[in-house]
């Protein structure tokens, strides 16, 4: 008999204009009262809302501000955590969402997402990325129990934030077909309902994918279900395929690597092109949410581009993709030449 897995997900979810305000509410009706808090450094007028939201409800906050993920300091913090603490609060970017993520799952505590921009799938995933003696490490941790998304606080970040959102969500698709070839080539376990679910998001922020309340109301959930996703499987893999070794390689070796999500978004096209499914669809949302745009007013190097597609295969040991089914190389390059989405994409 096959043993049943259990999960854990978020049960309290808010994604709405003003939810920042309301974090005390919600702490409150959680029974959550001494409270540690990992903030990013935030602009005064989110970090004083996050503070009176919480004091007002009577939750006493310690707030600590880190600008950085090293493991060291979160075991460091861990080490001094008050036994009076019933929960972790991580606001900001995803330093400070992943150092609070490991900080939970180490005390064993439960951990509220309260992103303040949506620029990747990170602050819902089962893992935190950490770097470890200097070098990038993720981690197994617990999802959330809380996520509390304030859509008015996310736009006020820059838009160059919410496209590489919008580019590690489109990887969704990409990342499902590279799973299926494993499946088929490698005969790698696909979970149908991560698979599925992954897909779903994607097409769901597909009919409304605007720079609005609703647009981003639709991409923060988009991002949190991927999460769910991963932790459905037990792995990355209905997030995270081709696209993401790309990524992974340009990080390691380009000389200014960019957002996790702009550089995972052009490179979903481009494996997108190399699987010969589902381009023009990418092609398009790119096309009207100004993802485009935004990458040919700061173009790619080709150069170090074809360096990380010949690394990528070696990125992840026994992760099958289409990069695995034969030399990519030449197609990739002919792609970045004469593909007309990718115009001005890429300099010599």
């Amino acid at each position: 008999m096959r043993q049943e897995t259990q999960i854990r997900v978020p049960s309290l979810v808010r994604i709405k204009p003003g939810a920042l305000q309301r974090l005390g509410i919600y702490l409150k009706r959680e029974a959550f009262t001494d409270v540690l808090v990992l903030a990013s450094p935030l602009p005064a007028p989110v970090s004083s809302a996050a503070r009176e939201a919480m004091i007002g409800e009577g939750i006493r906050p310690q707030w600590l501000e880190v600008d950085g993920n090293r493991f060291e300091d979160v075991v460091a913090i861990f080490e001094k955590l008050p036994k009076k603490v019933s929960a972790v609060v991580g606001i900001g970017g995803g330093k400070a969402l992943d150092s609070a993520k490991y900080l939970a799952f180490l005390a064993r505590l439960p951990f509220l997402a309260v992103p303040t921009s949506l620029s990747n799938d990170g602050f819902c995933s089962p893992q935190a990325s950490l770097t470890l003696s200097g070098r990038r490490k993720s981690l197994p941790a617990a999802l959330p129990m809380g996520v509390i998304i304030d859509v008015t606080v996310v736009m006020g970040a820059p838009k160059m934030l919410w496209l590489s959102g919008v580019g590690d969500l489109t990887s969704k698709l990409t990342a499902v077909v590279d799973w299926k070839l494993a499946f088929h080539n490698a005969g790698e376990t696909v979970n149908d309902l991560a698979a599925l679910l992954s897909d779903a998001t994607v097409y769901q922020f597909l009919g409304a994918p605007g720079y609005d309340a609703a647009g981003t109301a639709l991409l923060g959930t988009a991002l949190m279900l991927n999460g769910i996703a991963m932790e459905i499987c037990g792995s990355s893999r209905p997030a995270s395929g081709s696209e993401h070794l790309i990524s992974h390689a340009l990080d390691a070796s380009s000389a200014r690597p960019r957002l996790h999500g702009l550089q995972v978004g052009v490179a979903t096209y481009v494996a997108s092109r190399l699987q010969g499914r589902q381009s023009a669809t990418i092609a398009d949302l790119f096309a009207k949410t100004g993802f485009w745009d935004a990458v040919r007013n700061d173009p790619f190097s080709k150069k170090e581009w074809l360096e990380a597609v010949r690394l990528a295969p070696t990125i992840k040991e026994n992760y099958f993709t289409v990069l695995s089914l034969r030399d990519c190389l030449p197609e990739v390059r002919q792609i970045l030449e004469e593909d007309r989405n990718l115009a001005g994409c890429f300099t010599e």
